[in-house]
């Protein structure tokens, strides 16, 4: 067995401390230098070879900033990388695959971005060993006889040429600066600039300053820049990130291409329907995040997602998750929803910007209802969220009841509240969000129990997603209005949030609307379905709440993708284009799956 020790910098506090972590150490009293402490930060240190794993000090240090654990012997012989002393730990690495696409999936902070960093010669591998890192001959002995060891013969002599798209897009502007179209056209090596342009709609970009660009607008530019490189492997750290659907297919079918065209594509991404549909192969990342991850040997796309829903690998006998994730289509009440009590009605609703209209048809939500809302971006989703949020007033038509309760979580988060998760969770929902209830419906399943006494500046996005969402739900309220909290949390965290938001609506019998872009993510929360359409940035329309199949029936079928479900799981899978089923699925209307009895 092999013993590891985590130190969370972050939360590691001694001039706040007694020190409990080496006072309380049995070993220590006993006289061994187990835990010591850094000369320059006072940080404590722990002897991973010296620890017995009494646990002791995790359950005594004040900040929760210790882990000790216990991994097996054998996965020592794959340890990949480590950044220092008591820090984060990778064992093995994907395999990159020529003409292929491999997709990389897993929890945040399990190595993904790591891997994908080595890969990309940004970090050298010390396989462990971080006080005496080995040279090149060394990491290629190491390799030796596996598929990684030409890749890194290729790379440490020059001939292997790797671009890497980052995951971290804002930050481009600080680092690149100019126009948008000048930018593209001076890194067109492999002459395809136009063609990219038109797939991922960049041409109205093209005169725009790189600083004035959105999210979802610089991302694309990032993922042109990259597409258009002339190199033998590609890799991609979330492409998809605030892009709505309709831009996701447009990037996987731009990634996609450049396995058609002999390249190798490595690509992380959270998106389980994209994954499907762009990979080839995928590699499953698990562990204990920021304290080690383990990537698994690579499977077949259907078989490997499937595998990671289960929760369990069967070629290494492990299991990594308690619980299967399985999907089902949401329940309809006997006698449907019009048998239900109305919680809200809205009747229609138009509201104007500068060059921007909206129009609402009307609609009403039911007790125990979620009502899903789709549709591209700059369509007016967050514009008609806000006027039953009452943040906005709307031009024309009757504004929603007031004496209806309702709890907004916004599209953009900011971490500009002073003070710890705690505090924030008492100042929003008050008894409630100090209630067992509250503790074992809502903080338990999205992991925050840890995060309580953390600052919510220092929070990481997926941290910060994951606490706004609580927050929304801490609120006494009869309606609750999500946009987008699917954005920076990982695959696995996106379907718990479904199961935790469902849950809460179901046994509190409220009501909930939520703006989405993730498939799977729609499909597990959705009763019914909102469906925007129009022309981004120009006007919006609103049709009336559908139920879940005739909606995204009416949704896919602009975007012109059928969907079928995975027979072990439930899950929604994208078909191929112009195959078999998406042929047949088209000629009978059903974009959304074929129900049973009907093929």
């Amino acid at each position: 067995m092999v013993r590891i020790g985590i130190v969370d910098k972050n939360r590691c506090k001694p001039k706040d401390c007694q020190k409990e972590c080496r006072r309380f150490c049995p070993p220590v009293r006993m006289g061994q230098e187990v835990i010591t402490f850094d000369s320059e930060t006072g940080q404590a240190i722990i002897s991973e070879q010296l620890c017995e794993g009494t646990g002791i000090c995790v359950k005594k240090c004040p900040f929760k900033a210790i882990k000790i654990i216990n991994l097996p012997a054998e996965l020592e012989e794959n340890s990949t990388h480590r950044y220092g002393p008591n820090a984060f730990k990778l064992y093995r690495l994907p395999i990159p695959k020529p003409e292929k696409v491999t997709g990389l999936i897993g929890p945040n902070g399990v190595g993904k971005t790591t891997a994908i960093r080595i890969l990309a010669g940004e970090i050298k591998p010390n396989l462990g060993n971080y006080e005496n890192p080995p040279d090149w001959d060394s990491i290629i002995k190491y390799y030796r006889g596996s598929e990684l060891q030409p890749y890194f013969e290729k790379m440490s002599s020059g001939q292997l040429k790797v671009v890497h798209k980052p995951q971290n897009i804002t930050r481009l502007p600080e680092v690149v600066k100019g126009v948008v179209g000048a930018l593209l056209e001076r890194v067109d090596e492999r002459g395809v600039m136009k063609k990219i342009t038109e797939e991922l709609e960049l041409k109205k970009l093209w005169e725009r300053e790189l600083n004035v660009l959105s999210g979802g607008e610089l991302q694309r530019v990032a993922i042109a820049a990259t597409v258009a490189r002339d190199a033998n492997v590609y890799l991609f750290d979330e492409p998809s990130s605030y892009e709505d659907i309709y831009q996701r297919l447009n990037i996987a079918r731009v990634i996609r291409r450049l396995a058609d065209e002999e390249k190798t594509v490595i690509c992380i991404e959270h998106d389980l329907a994209l994954v499907d549909y762009l990979s080839d192969s995928v590699c499953m990342f698990y562990g204990t995040p920021g304290a080690y991850g383990v990537v698994s040997h690579p499977h077949g796309v259907r078989e490997g997602i499937n595998i990671y829903l289960d929760g369990f690998l069967p070629d290494e006998n492990l299991r990594f998750r308690m619980e299967p994730i399985r999907f089902h289509t949401s329940p309809t009440p006997s006698g449907g929803w019009e048998s239900q009590e109305i919680l809200l009605s809205f009747g229609q609703m138009k509201k104007s910007y500068d060059g921007f209209s909206l129009k609402v048809e009307g609609g009403k939500i039911h007790r125990g209802e979620v009502i899903g809302i789709i549709g591209p971006n700059g369509i007016g989703k967050t514009t008609f969220v806000k006027l039953l949020a009452g943040e906005i007033q709307s031009d024309e038509g009757e504004p929603p009841e007031e004496d209806i309760k309702v709890s907004y979580k916004p599209q953009y988060l900011k971490a500009n509240y002073e003070g710890t998760v705690q505090m924030l969770l008492r100042e929003t929902g008050g008894k409630r969000a100090s209630s067992s209830a509250f503790k074992s419906d809502v903080l338990k399943p999205l992991e925050l129990e840890n995060l309580l006494d953390r600052s919510v500046k220092e929070l990481s996005g997926g941290e910060l997603q994951s606490v706004a969402i609580a927050a929304c739900l801490s609120r006494e309220a009869d309606i609750y209005l999500l946009d987008e909290p699917s954005a920076f949390l990982s695959s696995e965290q996106r379907l718990i949030m479904a199961r935790t938001v469902r849950r809460v609506i179901e046994n509190w019998q409220v009501a909930a609307f939520i703006v989405e872009h993730d498939i799977i993510g729609v499909d597990s929360l959705s009763d019914s379905l909102m469906v925007f359409s129009g022309i981004p940035g120009v006007k919006g329309e609103a049709a009336i709440p559908t139920d879940l199949r005739t909606g995204m029936n009416q949704f896919l079928k602009i975007l012109n993708i059928t969907f079928r479900r995975d027979p072990e799981n439930g899950r929604p899978r994208i078909n191929k284009e112009d195959s078999r089923l998406d042929r047949l699925q088209k000629d009978q209307g059903e974009y959304y799956y074929i129900p049973l009895g009907k093929e």
